[in-house]
Parts: C-alpha cells; structure tokens; sequence
C-alpha cells in the first residue's frame, strides 16, 4: 500500500528531530477577532510588529500566496526544573527554560528548510514554500491548534495532553495541496483550573486567555526596551530573562514534561540556569558575549540583561550588593544606571544614600536624574 505525501511528510519531520508534528488546511484564523481586540486593547505594549499588517497574520494565505497547507511541528524544549533552593535563592537569576541551551532559531530552521525541500521534492512540480520559527506574520498557535497539536491554555501557551507546554513551534506554509490531519475527537482542555493565572505575580492575565503582555515577566526581561514600571520591579522577584511560572504550576507539565531528546537544549551546569546575579551585573560587552553567545539571552542585549539584574539585586537587597550597583551607576548605559539607582534605593545603608547623591551631580541623562532623584526624594536627602 502506497504512503500518502501527508504520512511521507511527517514522517520526514520526526526523522528530522521534531517532537510533534501536524498538518493544516492554510485558513484563516479562527481567533482573527479576537486577536485584533488584543491589539486594539493596547496588551502588545511597545511591540508594534505585532500590529503591522494584522491582516497577513491572520491568514496564512497572505503570507504565502496560493498557500493550501501549513505543516506544523513542535520541540520540546524542558530539560529539568530547578531545585528549589536555586529556584528561590534572591542571589541567583533565573532565566527562562528556553534559553539555557542553544538558540532555537538556529537549531530548527535548518530542519525546516530542509522539511521544506523535502516537500518540493515529493509532491513534484513547481511548489512553492516558506518556512518560519517565531519570526513570520503568523499566529502560531492558532495553526498549531488547527494542526492538531494541542489546545490553548488559559495561561496562553500552546499545551500538548502527552508533552505539556514547553515547545518551540515551526511551520512550513506550501502551495501543495497536502490532505491535512483531522482534529481529535475528544475535547481536551484546562477545565476549572486556574492555577497560572493565580500564580502569576504580576497579576498580568486580564481573564483566562487573555495575556497583558505589559505586566508579563517575560515581556519585561526581553521585548521591553526601556525602563521597567516602578510599580512592576518588585514583582518581578529574582526573574531575569523571561518567566516560566504560569507553566512550572500546570498540572500538564507537572504530570507529562519530560526532558527534551535534543542535548543543545540542556544548561551546561545550574549556573547556567540561574547564574549568580553578582557574576553578573559586572559584565562588560565581551563579558556578554563570551558568557550567552549562541542562546536566546543575546535578544535582550547587554544593556537589557542588565537592567533587569540590578532590578532583581535590588530585590534582594542585601549589603554585599552595594558595591557592585555603585559600580553599575557609572555604566555607560543610561538604562543600566537608572535601575541601579532605583536598587540601591531598596538598600537601607548610608553608602547607597551617598553614592547616589555623588552621581547626581555628575549624570546627564533625564531617566537616571528622575530615578536618582526618586530615590532621594523618598529617603528624605
């Protein structure tokens, strides 16, 4: 009996490494109202790509023309979950799971490319492709659901039944006509649980969801360019680049994450994971590079990282981060300055007081004059 092109494809996508994969008619999106509602809500913050054309992310056929089907595949990307005396330990920084390792872009485009020639070569003719990870006008998630690979969560997050929710997406949008996979039978879903949205410390899940990516950790540490809300930095705990709270509570992963087969995805030690902020805050642009070249951590730029390490040694708010956050007022980032003020303004000690008060008279930038002065002014000097 002859293989159908959708089984040969598939199959070609698990030889290839992926964990999961799909097939999907290229559609319009299901949710395009209310994905055009979110944006009309002002919950994307500073990320305008994500209004630019909004009509091409809601239809793939947009993106590619003439596309019938969108092959999409997921990699799991869960190695271990932190003990929790690193998990909670104020003095280290915790990074998100996805970027311990290397940088998924690089390990899964090549896979879909070649999924991609794999395709022209077995439906025949000229066939058209375009293959994406993150980076394209597409709404992944819904495709990925269309695709059969697993619901949405209320947390927002794509959740597989058996694998859970740590998974990188991919897709292969095509213009073969390529019979797609039915949709399971039976309903799956988060039922009466809430445990994300309960979890997440700065309340930033409108309703089930509904993500204010304003308020969101990971959106925060990485996608916001600027300084961080005042009112938001002490919520943000010991977080450094990106968050994974509302998934370390799912029930989904507690029960059915397993570790990823892919080795690149895995830390090379725990300091990996959550490095100890003080080896940290120090680090010049070669220290940087040397230290996250090739993981995703590099999307937040040096200045961002920072920033969001002397947020997190300002909660902490012990003496023996004094010295290093005096230091990190005299950076040649203006962001890095002013949440460095802002933490040695949660320090109750009088060198704090006094180095900032020393480089007010010396900085230029309107931002780190306003933190400094906050602080200042709130102590009474």
């Amino acid at each position: 009996m002859s293989v159908s092109l959708r089984d040969r494809i598939k199959s070609r996508a698990y030889a290839l490494g992926f964990d999961l994969v799909g097939i999907a008619l290229a559609q319009p999106s299901p949710h395009a109202a209310k994905f055009t509602a979110w944006l009309e809500a002002g919950y994307a913050g500073t990320m305008a790509y994500m209004a630019r054309e909004p009509e091409r992310r809601q239809d793939p056929r947009n993106v590619l023309n003439g596309a019938r089907s969108v092959v999409s595949v997921g990699l799991s990307y869960y190695t271990l979950r932190l003990p929790d005396d690193i998990l909670n330990d104020p003095s280290r920084g915790i990074i998100s799971n996805y970027a311990w390792g290397a940088d998924y872009h690089d390990l899964m485009l090549p896979r879909l490319k070649a999924l991609a020639a794999f395709i022209q070569a077995e439906a025949g003719g000229a066939v058209a492709t375009r293959a994406y990870v993150d980076t394209g006008p597409l709404l992944e998630r819904d495709v990925a659901v269309q695709a059969g690979l697993g619901f949405t969560g209320k947390n927002t997050c794509l959740i597989h039944p058996r694998l859970g929710s740590y998974l990188f997406l991919g897709e292969v949008l095509t213009d073969a006509e390529i019979a797609p996979d039915p949709l399971p039978s039976s309903s799956v879903g988060c039922g009466r649980c809430t445990r994300c949205l309960v979890a997440c410390p700065t309340e930033a899940f409108v309703s089930p969801y509904v993500l204010d990516s304003r308020r969101c950790i990971s959106y925060l540490t990485i996608e916001l360019r600027g300084p961080i809300p005042r009112e938001l930095r002490p919520l943000m705990r010991n977080r450094i680049f990106g968050c994974d709270i509302c998934q370390e509570v799912c029930p989904w992963n507690l029960r059915f994450a397993r570790p990823a087969r892919e080795p690149l995805f895995r830390p090379v030690d725990l300091n990996r994971a959550a490095p100890p902020l003080l080896d940290l805050i120090g680090l010049d642009e070669a220290g940087f590079h040397a230290r996250f070249g090739g993981t995703p951590v590099m999307r937040a730029k040096r200045r961002g990282l920072l920033r969001n390490v002397a947020v997190a040694l300002g909660n902490w708010g012990a003496p023996q981060a004094i010295p290093a956050l005096i230091q990190a007022l005299h950076d040649p980032e203006p962001l890095i300055r002013g949440h460095a003020a802002w933490a040695l303004g949660q320090m109750d000690d009088q060198r704090a007081r006094a180095a900032l008060a020393a480089a007010l008279k010396v900085e230029t930038d309107e931002m780190v004059i306003a933190e400094i002065r906050g602080v200042l002014n709130s102590q009474g000097d």
